[in-house]
């Protein structure tokens, strides 16, 4: 019988380590299942240029998976059962039960409504395809309509600067105000803060600083304060969460449900269970936990695969280094912020600004794809067999003990 892979998620995270555990172990020992909600993969570090109106390729996983082996699931997780290690899934026939030997757990993200009236039923968000692709529509209404209508995004974090700035900068016919909580850019450095202040007054966009939302109605935002902010489009990024799916299923996991794990990003609770990209809590080489971004996704992918391999082909595992080094921020299609942080995730004095970081963004974006849609590149063609039979690897991986790489 073979092992039994199953992945929960094809983002970049979990499209990236199914690819490469299917061309690095054999097909003869071992079987690899991805199930995704969606049929196509979603760059949703671009959703905030999809909801703007500009086109984001969104390849079919068909496609992204063709010639590895790996099997799709097109369902939605439903629950996780680590103990009879199944995962309960939904889909147009109604669904049933996937069962595992190892399994990747790396659904991501969506929005956090922070508890604020109003959010879910009035506000857009940028977290997911169809949730931007609503938003896209929104704004495009509004632009035919010709009246410079009001769009107000909500959240003093990167993804609300950069949805603020390309909407701004694609829509110049709209209102765009960025509402932020404390000072927008405050982990940024000075000298970041002033060119991106630079950047939202030469796009348009009104920044309102140190403002909380109470509630967010039709047509309007309340503030704190009491000020009501008109708004015909509210675009909410003032925070992401994870799915409650891990807790339930009674992995070990922080207050705010992500999967706790060792530094081989295997969990603490269950042996057989992995898991990366924002789903995960696992502290850096930095001595803190890695934050929710693509950076971290790529970190946390390539030691799981490391990991993943060494123990079930009776082999050393690597450590990958866990490193949060940057952040590039979009500032529209044709400005940018490249700014470094320290070993204490502290903004560095220095950073780099202009039409080159741009450009090193979109090449990192564009990279991202491309290592997604081809997962296999570059790794050995020879897979590796199990160390032992299926079912004696599955029970000697939770003693394996981690062995560094020199």
């Amino acid at each position: 019988m073979k092992h039994r892979i199953v992945v929960l998620g094809a983002g970049y995270a979990g499209a990236y380590v199914a690819g490469n555990l299917a061309r690095r172990l054999s097909p003869a020992d071992t079987e690899i299942t991805v199930v995704n909600a969606v049929p196509h993969f979603v760059q949703r570090q671009r959703l905030n240029q999809l909801a703007a109106g500009l086109e984001v390729d969104a390849p079919p996983l068909t496609d992204v998976f063709a010639g590895t082996g790996i099997r799709l699931r097109v369902a939605r997780v439903t629950a996780v059962d680590p103990e009879r290690q199944v995962v309960a899934v939904a889909d147009a026939e109604g669904g049933g039960e996937v069962g595992y030997d190892t399994l990747l757990y790396a659904l991501g993200s969506r929005v956090a409504d922070l508890s604020v009236p109003g959010v879910a039923e009035h506000a857009f968000d940028v977290a997911g395809m169809p949730s931007a692709l609503r938003l896209r529509e929104r704004l495009e209404s509004l632009d035919r309509q010709g009246g410079g209508g009001s769009v107000l995004v909500v959240g003093d974090g990167l993804t609300g600067i950069e949805t603020a700035t390309e909407v701004a900068e694609f829509r110049p016919g709209l209102s765009v105000a960025l509402l932020a909580r404390g000072e927008v850019g405050a982990r940024l450095s000075p000298g970041a803060r002033g060119h991106l202040r630079r950047a939202c007054d030469r796009l348009g966009v009104t920044v309102l600083e140190h403002t909380g939302v109470e509630a967010v109605e039709a047509g309007r935002v309340r503030c704190g304060d009491g000020t009501v902010l008109a708004s015909d489009a509210t675009v909410w990024t003032a925070g992401f969460a994870v799915s409650p799916i891990a807790a339930a299923g009674g992995l070990e996991v922080t207050e705010q449900g992500q999967v706790i794990v060792d530094r081989t990003m295997r969990s603490v609770s269950h042996p057989n269970v992995y898991a990366v990209g924002d789903s995960v809590h696992v502290l850096g080489d930095s001595g803190r936990p890695l934050p929710m971004n693509c950076g971290s996704a790529g970190y946390t992918s390539r030691q799981a695969i490391s990991a993943i391999v060494g123990r079930l082909t009776g082999r050393e595992i690597a450590h990958v280094k866990l490193a949060y080094r940057y952040n590039a921020i979009s500032l529209g299609r044709r400005d940018g912020i490249l700014q470094l942080i320290d070993g204490a995730a502290q903004a560095r004095p220095r950073y780099m600004g202009g039409r080159k970081v741009m450009r090193v963004k979109e090449f990192l974006q564009r990279g991202a794809l491309w290592g997604t849609a081809h997962p296999t590149f570059g790794l050995p063609k020879r897979p590796r067999r199990l160390a032992a039979a299926p079912d004696a690897v599955a029970g000697r991986a939770a003693a394996s003990a981690e062995t560094p790489a020199a």
